[in-house]
């Protein structure tokens, strides 16, 4: 079981931690609203991603996604909370400025780790790819508490990294270079994981 145990580890970080729509989101309000502010949007995500990934185990996914009606209400949701996301990233003042502004909060991060196309493809294969326990039970728990320390070493890195611009980010140009790019890439990973 180490062995397993290792190879889960390995494609958990390297599912959850791959640039897309909540990693990306993730670093850009760390670089608009700093590390601090963003703390809410980062728990949000997990315990969004935590939901899919407990469907996933469950065998929901598939059928979640392949209703008529519920699959697409559940990606427009996540698309157009993406979209604001990118936007209010875009438009986020400068640092200096930019404490009465509004940051992502959990809720908003909880429909992104819901609604993010890239977790469920990943959280199935994450639930259905391994075997850390000959018990359903037990091996469903052991995945989840591995997920979540890896999704936390992850997105704090993530948050880290936008959060490291942020003294860049108090030079109104700058920042509005910086947000607006950053939004443009989460549009673009947006785009990629709906195709």
């Amino acid at each position: 079981m180490a062995e397993s145990l290792a190879a889960f580890v390995i494609a958990a970080f390297a599912l959850t931690g791959s640039p897309g729509p909540a990693t990306l989101g993730l670093s850009a309000a760390g670089a608009a609203f700093g590390l601090r502010r963003s703390l809410a949007l980062m728990s949000g995500i997990i315990v969004g991603v935590l939901i899919v990934f407990a469907a996933a185990a469950a065998g929901l996914t598939g059928l979640i996604l392949a209703q008529p009606l519920l699959g697409p209400i559940v990606k427009a949701l996540s698309v157009a909370y993406m979209l604001w996301l990118a936007w209010t990233i875009a438009s986020a003042p400068p640092l200096s400025d930019g404490a009465s502004a509004t940051a992502p909060s959990f809720w908003g991060g909880m429909v992104l780790g819901v609604g993010n196309p890239k977790a469920y493809a990943a959280m199935a294969a994450l639930s259905s790819g391994f075997v850390l326990s000959a018990d359903g039970g037990t091996d469903a728990a052991a995945k989840a508490a591995v997920l979540l320390a890896v999704m936390i070493a992850v997105d704090v890195a993530w948050l880290l990294a936008g959060s490291a611009l942020a003294r860049v980010m108090r030079n109104p140009g700058w920042s509005r270079a910086i947000n607006i790019l950053f939004a443009l890439a989460l549009l673009v990973s947006v785009a990629a994981g709906l195709m």
